[in-house]
């Protein structure tokens, strides 16, 4: 009888945890179209804005590129284009608050994409953006590896070399199979992590690990919709990236806005919300009071 008790309680316990999981909805690619669409929309509504907010990645990826390689950045270019889908999940993470203030009416502005340093779960969506980091780092070096395997330490003269090189030598066909087999599997292991876990934690504050939780969930609930929102993902990104990079102003915002109505599509709304915490009240002190107002318990005394 106590066993059952027990079992009873354990029960019990675990059904609030049950009930607040998120519900995953079942998705296809009418689903994927409208985001899409909604992103473009969200974009068109704040396009100044969001190239503000996005115009150092376009400048990141070149410094990237030439700190990896010096000058002869050129064998890296495409696995550095590959990989901003790894790491633009974090860095749209004021676009999330800019669509998440348009569907509620609110203004939505740079400053305003500012307020997700406010959110409980801020400290979880620097830890996955640190994770994810990581992974971003693990793939440019890993593709290098596999260059150098290729075609040995020897540089390129220009960028016709390099076609030539990869297109017509078994050594590039290798490369290009071996590259983008590997390539593919770092790509699946960011989406399925990231995919919903930002907005995720961005609104209902959840943890890193319910939201890559949830995500996995997600992915294994959806399997085909998401493997193609994934090439969608990796086709616009090396599109963005063909005029030096500059595409990337306008299709990580796309994406990033994208990325969030895709979420509203996979996941179900919460019944009962949680309102960001109110900004904590600071006494203003006068200017006069400066030197003062450094040593507040003299004043006290």
């Amino acid at each position: 009888m106590a066993t059952y008790h027990g079992n009873v309680t354990s029960m019990a316990q675990r059904a609030p945890d049950a009930a607040a999981a998120p519900v995953i909805r079942t998705i296809g690619f009418a689903e994927l179209g409208r985001a899409l669409r909604r992103g473009w929309e969200d974009f068109k509504a704040v396009p100044s804005h969001a190239i503000l907010l996005c115009v150092i990645y376009p400048v990141l990826g070149l410094v990237l590129a030439r700190a990896v390689l010096g000058y002869s950045v050129i064998p890296l270019l495409f696995p550095l284009a590959a990989g901003f889908a790894l790491i633009g999940p974090f860095a749209a993470l004021g676009l999330y608050e800019m669509s998440r203030r348009r569907e509620r009416g609110e203004p939505a502005s740079a400053w305003h994409a500012l307020e997700v340093v406010r959110s409980p779960s801020f400290g979880a969506m620097l830890g996955l953006g640190v994770l994810l980091l990581a992974l971003f780092a693990t793939w440019v070096a890993t593709a290098q590896a596999i260059y150098i395997a290729a075609f040995g330490y020897a540089g390129v003269t220009g960028f016709s070399d390099f076609v030539t090189r990869v297109l017509t030598t078994p050594q590039g066909w290798w490369l290009i199979v071996v590259g983008c087999g590997v390539g593919f599997l770092f790509a699946l292991v960011a989406l399925c992590i990231s995919v919903v876990s930002f907005p995720l934690m961005l609104e209902r504050h959840a943890s890193a690990a319910d939201a890559m939780v949830t995500s996995l969930r997600a992915v294994a609930h959806n399997p085909v919709p998401m493997a193609a929102w994934g090439l969608i993902v990796a086709v616009l990104l090396v599109a963005g990236t063909l005029p030096f990079f500059l595409g990337l102003a306008v299709v990580i915002p796309l994406l990033g806005h994208a990325t969030w109505h895709l979420y509203r599509e996979t996941i179900e709304p919460e019944l009962d919300p949680q309102p960001f915490p109110p900004r904590a009240h600071r006494e203003r002190k006068p200017a006069a009071d400066f030197p003062a107002n450094l040593f507040p318990w003299r004043r006290r005394e």
